[in-house]
């Protein structure tokens, strides 16, 4: 399974169509699967590809814990799970950047992505252009569907004697097309420090983390730093 260049149009289609109902790459918490797949991205996908995109900034926002707190967010040692091959994450076995070819059920099968072989190449080219015009048929005849997603916020003050009524009432005050926010509750964190927990609805298609992160804690008389504490697709 692969999803084969990321680094090109037909790859990252392939990656959003199978990102439409995951979170993750593999299971449903971050892992190394999600770590090896964000590295062979270049750059952010474009917004129309909304499901790779939503997902790419979430990854993307344990880079941006990693530089505010100096600590490895995204690494083999905070992350579950073993990387692997890249070729052995997503819906079609490929060849991995460092040319190793994934095991085969039958030696006879055909390499969708390339071959050395001229002639297999020619026909696995075919093959895979057939592949993705299958996918965009699928894709053209679903109902259109809004992906949203429910993200819990940690919210912290500077200390002890922050104003957590003005500070939630602040957080709340953020207005956007595709946000709701929901329930929320105060929770200690030590030294008669407390946290804002607060729970929110977004679509991911018009807002993500690093939006969310960005205007909270642009009120920084009463906001010390924000972290996501779960995400979870609707």
């Amino acid at each position: 399974m692969g999803f084969g260049d990321l680094r090109s149009a037909a790859g990252l289609r392939l990656l959003n169509e199978f990102l439409a109902d995951k979170s993750y790459i593999e299971g449903y918490v971050p892992s190394q699967a999600d770590v090896a797949v964000f590295e062979a991205v270049s750059a952010p996908p474009p917004a129309e590809l909304f499901h790779a995109l939503r997902w790419y900034n979430h990854i993307k926002s344990y880079e941006k814990q990693k530089a505010r707190y100096g600590e490895i967010k995204v690494s083999e040692e905070n992350l579950p799970g073993v990387k692997k091959a890249l070729g052995k994450y997503g819906p079609v076995e490929v060849e991995d950047a460092t040319g190793a070819t994934t095991d085969s059920k039958d030696d006879d099968d055909i390499d969708l992505f390339g071959s050395d072989d001229e002639e297999e190449s020619e026909e696995s080219k075919r093959l895979r252009e057939e592949r993705l015009a299958q996918y965009e048929s699928k894709k053209s005849k679903k109902p259109a569907l809004i992906a949203k997603s429910s993200i819990l916020l940690d919210v912290k003050p500077w200390d002890d004697e922050t104003d957590m009524v003005k500070l939630e009432e602040c957080v709340r005050s953020i207005q956007a097309d595709g946000l709701v926010w929901g329930s929320s509750k105060l929770v200690p964190v030590g030294y008669g420090i407390k946290k804002l927990q607060i729970q929110c609805v977004v679509e991911d298609d018009k807002v993500g983390t690093d939006m969310l992160e960005e205007r909270i804690t642009a009120f920084e008389d009463y906001v010390q730093s924000m972290d996501v504490a779960a995400f979870n697709k609707i």
